[in-house]
């Protein structure tokens, strides 16, 4: 299968876009033919995660042979990375809502679902490519990519990467993740800007012919760990693919009966994730896209506009706090039926203007199958509190949001009477002072007081991983003005290839 970029004619095989994240020409790659309407319940049926991640992963990654595929993902998803045997496992609110927990991974969020398998692709797609040279990984974070991709490629050989995140803009766990981060292969630096300012400057930087004829010099080769990359966006249909197949298997839901999902959306990868396991086959019926107070996409889905032009807020739930949505690019293209220029149009559009429009017919198309909502840190801080005492459920305040999304939603008498997944994006406790401030805990200086504080109140014990970060060094405490990435890019370059 070959890719394309989605601003041009660009195509290239899947090793060479796993290896490279963006096209040259700044686009996303894409499959070019894409495996629509392949997949059915008796594909999936009984299945384990590792099984129904090689059906998915075959269909897209044709340069590698089954085998080859099958020892990734076993090597992905164990009990060695993951805390649950099942991988993704469902939690039942009431009979007409579940939960997808996407967050039993070794760092406590959705994004090692991913970053588990992708160092693996990547390794073997330099392998392909002929590749010998240093993989230069830069990644850009709202709080949870960095750390699942610095511990998915620590001390990975021939691999260094980079991160950057917001100063003030994660959470102290999220923060103290990356600060203590081990291994000899790594830079973690934090900026004094937002999680925008971050991935546009990284964007600019892959483009930038100045510092990639650098790189080149050096011998290396740059790529991200980003969902701009298709090795972190497209193993994310997998936990789509295997949530359907649970929901039939446990008698939830029919063979052929369709379920909606509320996504707590930021960058827009998980939530096309879905839309690209619907095209697949999987009987998805709405998409609900749930935002916070930085509500950009819930706004476009109401009214077809894309307006970057707003206030920016730091909120309880900051992985959400992002007002420019990669992914967006490739639903733009889908939406289109692959239409390059009318993308190109419109990313151009955006990076000048900070806003573009859909026509009305194709607002039209979005409304039958995606709808959106958003609700403000109050709200959450409410659902919080609501879904612990009255459903003795323990939700993050992003997947809070979700289901706050829902509630509202049901409240105005918006909802489908189909069965609802709310996907949890991460542990409870990777948010100390929101959840203490949701179950009227006191907020400790020190955050790990504030987690024995809701161990005591829920018996939730602290994941492993999460606790012994109070034993580890931090390593990594420099800040940088957002205009000083490429001078700390350039530094990164040379430290990897020396």
């Amino acid at each position: 299968m070959k890719y394309r970029s989605t601003r041009s004619d660009e195509r290239v095989t899947s090793t060479y876009a796993l290896l490279h994240g963006l096209a040259a020409d700044g686009g996303l790659y894409v499959p070019e033919t894409f495996p629509e309407n392949t997949l059915v319940y008796d594909d999936i049926k009984g299945k384990s995660y590792v099984d129904t991640a090689c059906i998915v992963l075959e269909k897209f990654f044709t340069d590698f042979n089954r085998s080859d595929i099958r020892k990734m993902a076993e090597k992905a998803y164990n009990s060695t990375t993951f805390d649950d045997e099942r991988i993704v496992p469902l939690r039942s609110l009431d009979t007409d809502v579940s939960v997808a927990e996407l967050f039993h991974g070794r760092t406590a969020a959705f994004k090692d679902l991913a970053l588990s398998l992708f160092p693996y692709l990547l390794t073997a797609a330099k392998e392909k490519e002929k590749e010998v040279g240093q993989i230069l990984i830069l990644t850009a974070t709202s709080g949870d990519t960095g750390k699942a991709a610095l511990e998915g490629f620590k001390d990975v050989e021939g691999t260094n990467i980079a991160v950057f995140y917001p100063e003030d803009g994660v959470s102290p766990m999220q923060k103290l993740q990356m600060q203590t981060q081990e291994g000899k292969n790594i830079s973690v630096t934090a900026i004094d800007g937002n999680f925008d300012d971050a991935q546009s400057m990284l964007k600019r930087i892959f483009t930038d012919k100045e510092i990639n004829d650098y790189v080149a010099e050096k011998g290396a080769v740059f790529s991200s760990a980003n969902s701009i990359n298709i090795g972190r966006l497209l193993p994310q249909i997998i936990y789509y693919v295997f949530t359907y197949a649970s929901l039939v298997d446990d008698g939830v839901i029919g063979e052929k009966e369709s379920f909606d999902v509320v996504v707590p959306t930021g960058n827009f990868g998980n939530i096309l994730a879905a839309y690209l396991a619907k095209k697949m086959g999987i009987p998805v019926g709405t998409l609900i896209c749930a935002s916070n107070r930085n509500k950009v996409l819930a706004d476009f889905f109401a009214t077809g506009v894309y307006d970057m032009n707003r206030d920016f807020y730091v909120t309880t739930s900051p992985s959400m706090d992002i007002l420019l949505s990669s992914n967006f690019e490739r639903f733009l293209y889908y939406l289109t039926n692959g239409d390059v220029d009318a993308v190109k149009g419109w990313e151009k559009e955006l990076q000048e203007t900070g806003k573009m429009s859909v026509p009305e017919a194709l607002l039209k198309k979005i409304d039958l199958t995606f709808a959106g909502d958003w609700i403000d840190d109050e709200e959450t801080k409410n659902v919080i509190n609501y879904a612990y005492n009255d459903e003795a459920y323990l939700m993050d305040p992003h997947t809070a949001v979700a289901y706050g999304v829902y509630l509202k939603r049901k409240r105005q008498g918006l909802v489908s009477g189909r069965h609802t997944v709310i996907m949890s994006t991460a542990h409870p406790y990777k948010f100390p002072p929101a959840m203490c401030r949701a179950l009227g805990v006191p907020v400790d200086e020190n955050p790990f007081d504030s987690l024995e504080r809701l161990t005591a109140l829920s018996g939730i014990g602290i994941p492993y991983s999460l606790k012994r970060l109070q034993d580890l060094p931090l390593r990594f405490t420099e800040t940088v003005d957002k205009s000083e990435m490429k001078r700390t890019v350039t530094k990164f370059i040379d430290d990897a290839t020396r």
